[in-house]
């Protein structure tokens, strides 16, 4: 081995010994070229890692406007109340493709009925409440003396949403939302169609709430059974009717 060693040394030296100046110079020019100007490291190096990703530095440009109604408006009137509802995207189960349904009537109606979310039928009447329900409606309306064009109509919540429900957060928004809408309408009387409503201005379904005055920001309340419901259950009606009764009696 000691032998073999000595052979392949001897045999190192003669080709570093057959290596001429110039023929070195070339070779050091070479490797300048291809770019081997400093000494290969000691430490393996992985040639086929992916080279990490520059921090990449925001360019400076034309600010993005936000998207309307971030901020709520002030509700300092109905009018602008009523056109956030419209608009807004940022009410609970909106989005760019949600149907709404819009409150209508007169300030200082009346009579002011808030309903539970829209269903089908509402939609394509485009109002709040609609089709059989809306008959019905305009009869308990006319038992009591007041006419639909006196009553100011509106949902808990304008969106027509088939297939979701209101989460009780999302209902905690729209009661926020429904007692400014009573203030800015200025409603003489409330009445509330319907457990969605009842449960989110008085806490309470309609079975608990029904039967007694409340005050909802001032305006004599009381709650009583959808039509939709009294449609499906006719028996029901004569309770509503001593609901209605309950709140044309005198405040006095």
């Amino acid at each position: 081995m000691a032998g073999e060693g000595g052979t392949v040394g001897g045999e190192v030296d003669s080709i570093g010994a057959d290596l001429s100046q110039a023929e070195a110079r070339s070779a050091l020019a070479w490797w300048l070229q291809a770019g081997v100007d400093v000494a290969i490291q000691e430490e393996p190096r992985n040639w086929l890692k992916p080279r990490a990703a520059r921090p990449t530095v925001p360019r400076e440009g034309p600010s993005v406007p936000e998207p309307p109604n971030v901020r709520p408006p002030t509700h300092e009137t109905l009018a602008e109340l009523q056109d956030w509802l419209a608009t807004s995207v940022h009410l609970p189960l909106a989005s760019a493709a949600a149907r709404r349904i819009l409150p209508h009537g007169p300030a200082n109606a009346a009579i002011m009925l808030l309903s539970d979310a829209p269903a089908l039928e509402d939609y394509a009447a485009r109002q709040p409440i609609g089709g059989d329900a809306w008959e019905l409606t305009k009869r308990m309306l006319a038992a009591i003396g007041i006419s639909p064009e006196e009553a100011y109509s509106a949902s808990l919540s304008p969106i027509h949403a088939p297939g979701t429900r209101l989460t009780g957060s999302d209902r905690d928004d729209y009661a926020a939302i429904a007692r400014r809408h009573i203030q800015l309408a200025s409603p003489k009387r409330l009445l509330l169609f319907g457990d969605a409503a009842s449960q989110a201005l008085l806490g309470k379904p309609v079975a608990q709430a029904r039967g007694h005055v409340h005050k909802i920001e001032g305006v004599r309340t009381v709650a009583t059974f959808h039509p939709r419901h009294l449609i499906k259950r006719p028996l029901d009606k004569s309770l509503a009717w001593r609901d209605l009764l309950l709140l044309m009696e005198d405040e006095s």
